[in-house]
């Protein structure tokens, strides 16, 4: 059979290729909207799996988070829509091999340059938060933050107001239904800082609500410290998040976040003074 009648056979088999592809581009843009116009509410909205943060530090975690995610997206498009460019516009119709590109020195600069950067900017905008997240009040304010000692045991928690002199509030394993696990409470609004300390081995103080938590490493001597700063009153679960032993699982408590008079009747109450 001679190549001209190949050809002629090939001919109705591709005459509707190029609706196809314009179906497939108008299918791809018609998802890339979709997914805009789902995301499209406010940032609180779009945790991305994390819960509604109710510190002014989770709301800098909750958006680094969502930049990290709209990067990976970004990236993860402009890979995709080079694979299905290719796939459409550049499919084998001959044996003849297409222009090659190895050795291309713009491309291969591009192949570097670009990695590096994105890297670069996720590294400014992690490390940059980090150091938020770590900035401690200066000693000669410290008046005005509240300050919680947190002491760790196996296979609960002790927390104490030093400043106000309170009665110690101290735990015992329990449920997660049971409704008397310990509780502390802290003013919304108000700088908190708290000061961990562990008895025995390594636990880890997390409020998922904070979206943050901190290892407890006994006999360190810094690193044991953060803040935050509540932004909204209720009540949330807390647990240790490092596997510490048998009742690991019920090393659970609880914080209330109120507001400041409410906040001085808990200080009264465990036999404290604001004063």
């Amino acid at each position: 059979m001679s190549p001209t009648r190949r050809r002629e056979r090939r001919t109705p088999a591709s005459a509707g290729v190029p609706g196809a592809r314009r179906r497939l581009l108008t299918g791809a843009a018609a998802l890339s909207a979709l997914a805009f116009a789902a995301t499209a509410c406010s940032a609180e909205k779009v945790r991305l799996g994390l819960p509604t943060p109710v510190t002014e530090q989770g709301k800098r975690v909750l958006t680094l988070w969502q930049g990290s995610w709209i990067a990976a997206l970004a990236v993860g498009a402009l890979v995709w829509g080079l694979i299905i460019w290719a796939v459409l516009f550049h499919r084998k119709r001959s044996d003849q091999l297409p222009p090659q590109v190895r050795y291309n020195l713009p491309i291969e600069m591009l192949y570097t340059v670009v990695p590096f950067i994105i890297v670069a900017v996720l590294f400014y905008f992690t490390a940059r938060d980090e150091t938020y997240l770590e900035k401690l009040t200066p000693a000669s304010q410290s008046s005005d933050v509240t300050l919680v000692n947190v002491t760790a045991f196996q296979w609960s928690w002790q927390f104490d107001y030093p400043q106000y002199h309170t009665r110690s509030i101290v735990g015992q394993p329990v449920s997660p239904d049971d409704p008397h696990k310990p509780t502390f409470e802290i003013p919304v609004g108000k700088k908190v800082r708290f000061h961990l300390v562990s008895k025995d081995v390594i636990h880890s103080f997390w409020v998922p609500s904070f979206i943050f938590k901190r290892d407890i490493i006994p006999g360190a001597k810094s690193g044991q410290d953060f803040e935050i700063t509540p932004t909204k009153t209720g009540t949330y679960e807390g647990r240790c998040a490092e596997l510490c032993g048998v009742e690991h699982g019920r090393m659970l408590f609880q914080v209330k976040i109120v507001p400041q008079a409410e906040f001085e009747q808990f200080v009264s109450s465990h036999g404290g003074s604001m004063k």
